[in-house]
C-alpha cells in the first residue's frame, strides 16, 4: 500500500524561504502525522512558482530545494518528490524544468526532466526539453512521474506503461484555473486508458500571470476520482492499493493489445 501526501499551496512568487516554510507548516498541521514509508509530493517549481526568470528559478549554489527535500524525507521517513529548475548542461541561458525523488536516506530515487515545455507561456524559449521517461519503485508500486503540460500528450504515458511498467502516474503541475476542467478530464483519461492510478498535484492561489484552481486529485484505474483537494491550500492524503491496478489489468487486459 502506498500512502501519497500531496501538498497543495499558494506558491510565493520567487521566494524559496517562504515556500519552504509553507510546506513545513502544511505537513505540521497534521500533527506531524505518520507519513513513514509514504510519498510526499510537491508541485511543479515548488520553490519559486512557474516563472520564466531563470535568475530567480535556477537552483543556486548549495541546491537549497534539493536539500529541503532531503530534510523533509529524513524528518518524515518518507520519499519526497518535487519540481524545481536546474541549469542546462547543453544550452547556454537555458534551464531545465525537472523533478527529483529522494528517499529518507537522502539517496536519489528518480530524476525526470519535463519533455513537453509549454510554447503558449514561452516556457519552450527558456527551458530545455527532456527526452526520457523514468520510473521508480516505492510503496510496492512502479511509479512514473511527469510534469504539467506533459499531461496533454498520451504517448508519454503509453511509454511509461509499455516500456517502464508503470502502475502509478504522478503529475506535478502549475495548471491554471482557466483550463481547470481540462486538468481533471485529462487526468481521468490517462487513468482509464492506461489502467493505472493517477495522482495530479497542482498548486492553488495566484501569481503575477495566472490564477490556479488547486484540484489535486487521486484517480483510480477505472477513472473514478477517489480524493479531491478542492480549491484551497491543504494536504491530500490517500492510499493506493497495488492490487486495485493489478486485478483490473488481469480482469480487463486491454494493455495486452498495445502496439508500441
Amino acid at each position: 500500500m502506498l500512502k501519497v501526501i500531496a501538498c497543495q499551496y499558494d506558491i510565493a512568487w520567487e521566494d524559496r524561504a517562504a515556500n519552504f516554510d509553507r510546506v513545513r507548516e502544511l505537513l505540521g498541521k497534521n500533527g506531524g502525522g505518520d507519513f513513514s514509508g509514504g510519498l510526499i509530493v510537491l508541485p511543479e517549481m515548488f520553490a519559486t512558482g512557474f516563472s520564466m526568470n531563470l535568475e530567480a528559478t535556477t537552483e543556486p549554489e548549495g541546491a537549497p530545494a534539493i536539500n529541503f527535500m532531503r530534510e523533509l524525507a529524513s524528518q518524515h521517513e518518507a520519499a519526497v518528490m518535487g519540481g524545481f529548475v536546474t541549469q542546462s548542461e547543453n544550452k547556454d541561458k537555458f534551464g531545465r524544468n525537472e523533478l527529483r525523488v529522494v528517499a529518507p536516506s537522502g539517496d536519489e530515487l528518480a530524476r525526470y526532466q519535463k519533455i513537453r515545455t509549454f510554447r503558449y507561456t514561452q516556457e519552450f524559449d527558456f527551458y530545455e526539453r527532456g527526452r526520457e521517461i523514468v520510473t521508480f519503485h516505492w510503496g510496492g508500486l512502479k511509479i512514473c512521474p511527469l510534469i504539467c503540460y506533459d499531461l496533454r500528450f498520451p504517448e508519454l504515458f503509453r511509454r511509461g506503461v509499455a516500456h517502464g511498467g508503470a502502475e502509478v502516474f504522478i503529475v506535478i503541475a502549475s495548471w491554471p484555473k482557466v483550463r481547470a476542467e481540462h486538468w481533471v478530464v485529462l487526468l481521468r483519461a490517462r487513468a482509464i486508458e492506461n489502467q493505472a492510478w493517477v495522482v495530479g498535484v497542482n498548486r492553488s492561489g495566484s501569481d503575477p500571470n495566472w490564477d490556479y484552481p488547486g484540484r489535486s486529485v487521486v484517480i483510480n484505474p477505472m477513472g473514478e476520482i477517489v480524493a479531491d483537494a478542492g480549491a484551497e491550500e491543504g494536504m491530500l492524503i490517500a492510499e493506493l492499493d497495488p492490487m486495485v491496478v493489478r486485478e483490473w489489468r488481469d480482469e480487463f487486459p486491454a494493455l495486452m493489445d498495445l502496439e508500441i
